[in-house]
């Protein structure tokens, strides 16, 4: 069979505050401010951030709701953990700039042959900076942030599952992953060519209480791997149908991209996307990008509404391609 998904296109978590989410990923991540726009379901108006590398390229798109209001409960059936990539060398530095930071950090630690350093958002969500010596990505730079050191894209995700057969079974049948390797309580799958963007990594862990679904602060909400187009948008939908995954939503305009939803087996929301024509530039020019807040056109006659009750969110200096 053949399988639409190549690799990730973005994550999206459920952040605290806007600012604070904004200079974390901006200054301590050293990600570019991509876009800013708000959540395009219901009626109570949410910031929506998007976050990547220099091209804005699928695999490097970080997106947060920062969600204040209510707070997520971490457990198992989440991602528990995001990881980026970095040049081989570089984890000194990025010790050194979480110290810099009084970013919470653990030490230098190996998963699968790969050294990594697990770090935390201040809404308590994991993150983490992981050598790879064979992506090529151009990372976004910054003052402190050099090309040498900066985050490339996406590594993948760990995910916490209570049990891995019927997860593995989903991600093998329904994706069109492979399982590649077993590390102590680690099981690695990798899609395509593997590697850097291509995995996705299952953490058992039994006994762990599940986390909540909903949309809470501290906690991610799901991953969206990316399909060619809207033709193969359907034929994964069609698959999950064929398999009796029938919770799969119907495909959503999401402006910048199209989407569709299922909810796995072990709990972990995935989408399928694909991006439309003009992507992220159809209301704003490349040199413009993330300056100032987007609505999407349906949301249009209600921007004071919507303005006035979101925090204002300034752009650090460098954090976009024109400041």
């Amino acid at each position: 069979m053949k399988y639409p998904a190549t690799g990730y296109h973005h994550i999206t978590a459920c952040a605290g505050g806007a600012q604070e989410d904004v200079n974390f990923f901006t200054g301590v991540v050293g990600q570019r401010l991509a876009k800013q726009t708000v959540l395009m379901d219901g009626k109570l108006p949410h910031y929506h951030m998007y976050y990547s590398n220099a091209n804005i390229e699928p695999g490097s798109i970080m997106t947060t709701f920062p969600y204040s209001r209510l707070m997520g409960r971490r457990g198992s059936g989440q991602v528990q953990s995001i990881t980026y990539t970095v040049s081989k060398g570089s984890l000194p530095f990025w010790l050194e700039h979480f110290k810099k930071h009084k970013v919470e950090h653990g030490p230098i630690e190996e998963r699968f042959g790969q050294r990594f350093i697990r770090f935390s958002h201040p809404s308590g969500m994991s993150f983490e900076v992981m050598e790879d010596k064979d992506d090529t990505r151009e990372g976004w730079t910054t003052k402190e942030i050099g090309p040498a050191e900066s985050v490339r894209g996406f590594h993948g995700t760990v995910l916490s599952v209570r049990d891995i057969g019927e997860q593995e079974k989903f991600l093998i049948e329904a994706i069109g992953f492979r399982k590649t390797g077993v590390d102590r309580a680690y099981h690695r799958f990798e899609i395509s060519t593997g590697g850097a963007n291509k995995t996705l990594t299952l953490l058992h862990e039994p006994d762990r209480a599940p986390g909540s679904w909903t949309f809470g602060a501290g906690t991610v909400h799901h991953i969206a791997l990316w399909v060619e187009d809207d033709e193969a948008l359907a034929a994964q939908k069609a698959i999950y149908e064929e398999l009796g995954y029938t919770d799969a939503s119907e495909i959503k305009d999401r402006f910048y991209f199209h989407s569709m939803y299922v909810r796995s087996p072990g709990g972990i929301l995935v989408e399928c996307c694909c991006n439309v024509p003009g992507g992220f530039e159809k209301d704003e020019k490349a040199s413009e990008l993330g300056t100032k807040l987007h609505l999407p056109p349906w949301f249009e006659d209600r921007r004071q509404e919507i303005l006035a009750t979101l925090e204002p969110v300034v752009a650090p200096p460098g954090s976009t391609s024109r400041n």
